[in-house]
């Protein structure tokens, strides 16, 4: 059964749209070098749900193989990049 990694994020002043566009590439690529990362998808809110994502800039959703992989994934060299 799949499970979901889901993270929000708070970014720090002054990130620029370049720093985000490379750890996107960054994060997207992990797919296929760590075990068990079936997809990794991230992006900001839709303007329509900037209210309610309290503070929040940024979502990550890393759909793993099964509850196995997790550690794997948090403890692989890829992912601490």
């Amino acid at each position: 059964m799949p499970v979901y990694h889901i993270v929000l994020f708070r970014l720090k002043p002054g990130v620029t749209s370049e720093q985000l566009a490379n750890w996107s590439a960054i994060s997207r690529a992990m797919v296929g070098k760590i075990p068990g990362l079936i997809s990794l998808h991230a992006g900001s809110p839709l303007p329509i749900s900037v209210p309610r994502a309290k503070g929040f800039d940024m979502g990550l959703v890393a759909v793993l193989e099964s509850p196995e992989h997790v550690a794997g994934y948090a403890s692989h060299p890829a992912h601490l990049e």
